[in-house]
Order: C-alpha cells, then structure tokens, then sequence
C-alpha cells in the first residue's frame, strides 16, 4: 500500500528574502520500506535561522540544499512500518528528516527519543540542536567562567534562551539583546536575565555600557551586523566572541557586512571563534544529560514557539524567524 507524501522542495535560489515562489509544494507515493529501511510520519519540524544559509549555492559547512531537493530540516518522526530490527511501529525518532510528511529511512545520522522523559518539540529545541549549540559554545567555545559579564544577542530565541540561562547558573551577569518589550519582560521576568536592551529603540552601545560598565567577558552573536559591532566595542581583557549566527544578514541582497573595531580584539587580548555544532556530535548525550539535569533543577526554563500546520505551511513559518515572531525554538507541528 502507499500514501501521498507532501513535500517542501527548494524551486529557485533566493535573492535577498526568501519569497514564496522558490519552493515548490510537491506530493507523490511512498512506497512501503524495504529490507533494513522504516517507514514514519512527521510529528514536528524545527526552524532556525540557520536554514536560509542552507539554500545559498557557496561554501559553508554544509552543502547547499540543491535545485528540486527537499527542504533540509530536523525533525521527530513516529514509525509507522519497519523492517529495521532496531526500529519498531510507534518508536519516536530524531534526525534530519527533511519538510514531509512521511519518511523512509535506514536509521542512519538518527536517534530513538523517549517521549515519556520530554516531548518531541523539546527533543529538537532545549535538547536538539539550539540547546546542543549554546552548551558547547558558551561553556567549550567561549570557556565560560562562574561571574563573568555575558551578552546575548538574538536572546529570545532558541539559541539564546538557552545560552542565557547557562550563563545565570554559573552565577553571571547577563544582558539579553532583543526586540520589543513582551520578549524582554520574558527575558528578565521569567528566564532571569539580569538586563535586557532593545534593539529596535534603543542605542545598543550606549545601552552596553550602561549593563556592562566593566567589559564583556563573552559575548554569544546569533545577530551579526551593526550589533556585534557594538559588542566588540566594549571587550573586558580576554573577552571571547562566540559566532553563532548572523540573522541580519542572512536575507542581504548584497555581501554580508564584515566586523569593524576588529582592532579591540587586538588591545584586549581577546578572541573570535565559530561554533558548528556538529563538531560536538559525541558529546551530545552528554550535553543533554546536563541540560536535562538542569530542566528538572528549575536552571533552565523551555521556550518553544510550536505552530499548528502541515509541511504546507513551512514557507510561511519560516518568514516569522526573520520578523522576529517567535520565543523560543520555532516549529511546526
């Protein structure tokens, strides 16, 4: 028997701001899995910034998704048909599944999840890539001490709502950049950041130096642009810069905007360096023990934006990354 599986496939490369003309909504059967392959629906997608890097046709740390290929998406499937031993009806999986609605896979590049512990939306949020990416880069790539000053840009997101939170259990000061009152009252109210900084109205290196009279100790961009700029301006001796993201250039029409003030890095002795986090890959579980430990310990609190919908209503989804809609990891569900 087979079913119709909806399909995201990438129509066109974008220019400048994704637009809905460069996917393309596909159906078509899935055939049954055969020896050694399991069959499963999507239950949850997760969307990151990180997917608009993914459609550009230049070098990076992983190949562009390609003209006709299915939009590349982590997601938690549930097994629906297996020939896999180590897979059976009802299992619920992790990995990079792609935007359908049905998969067929061989297990490889997965992980089985338990639902029972933390559902699949946190499975791709707090303990899936976001929360993997703002463990090993504040604490491995950042080398995090107890009581240093930390600012986060992109703070309300998925990335770091968490990176944040890491920050406050090891007794630091923390500044969270974002946009609009409702994310920095969630910010300070609920998540227990010390300040928070308004991008959108207020002079944010003006503001740093008020929340960081001393010096930034590290700071952790998912922004990139005019305000890393102004963080790099304001380096405590031995600051580290984590790269993680760059979400104010990712739909630039014209070449991303290179760091100024990059001589600070110089006077202070200080450091910039990327985060992948796939280079941590075996020390997830042991990344997401410790961040479970501290869920259950009240240290971290889980934000996650879960849109109702189908793979259908990915394009649009997407776009609320990039107005700055939601809190916490976003997904589809």
């Amino acid at each position: 028997m087979s079913v119709t599986n909806l399909q995201i496939r990438l129509a066109a490369r974008p220019v400048g701001v994704v637009k809905p003309e460069d996917w393309e909504h596909c159906s078509g059967p899935l055939e049954e899995p055969g020896p050694g392959r399991f069959a499963g629906r999507t239950r949850v997608i997760s969307l990151g910034p990180a997917m608009s890097g993914w459609l550009d046709d230049r070098p990076s740390y992983l190949p562009p998704v390609e003209i006709g290929e299915v939009m590349r998406a982590g997601s938690v499937i549930e097994v629906t048909a297996s020939n896999h031993p180590d897979f059976q009806p009802g299992d619920h999986v992790v990995g990079t599944f792609g935007v359908q609605e049905y998969v067929v896979s061989d297990g490889r590049g997965t992980m089985k999840i338990d639902t029972s512990l933390a559902p699949p939306s946190t499975c791709l949020g707090a303990l899936g890539m976001p929360g993997m990416t703002a463990y090993f880069g504040l604490l491995d790539v950042g080398a995090l001490q107890d009581g240093e000053t930390v600012v986060v840009s992109g703070a309300a997101g998925a990335v770091g709502t968490i990176a944040g939170q890491i920050a406050k259990a090891k007794g630091c000061w923390v500044v969270g950049i974002a946009g609009g009152p409702r994310k920095r009252a969630m910010l300070t109210g609920e998540l227990g950041f010390d300040a928070t900084i308004d991008y959108r109205t207020e002079d944010v290196g003006k503001a740093l130096r008020r929340h960081a009279p001393n010096g930034i100790d590290v700071y952790f961009d998912d922004v990139g642009g005019d305000i890393l700029d102004a963080a790099r301006t304001r380096p405590a001796m031995h600051a580290r810069v984590v790269v993680c993201g760059a979400i104010s250039q990712y739909n630039n029409a014209t070449p991303v905007k290179g760091p100024s003030n990059y001589l600070s890095l110089l006077v202070r002795r200080a450091r910039m360096e990327g985060i992948v986090v796939f280079d941590y890959a075996r020390r997830y579980a042991q990344a997401a023990q410790d961040i479970s430990a501290r869920i259950g310990a009240g240290l971290i609190k889980v934000k996650e934006h879960v849109v109702s919908g189908s793979p259908d209503d990915f394009p649009e989804t997407l776009q609320m990354l990039f107005r700055g809609e939601n809190v916490g990891n976003l997904e589809l569900a």
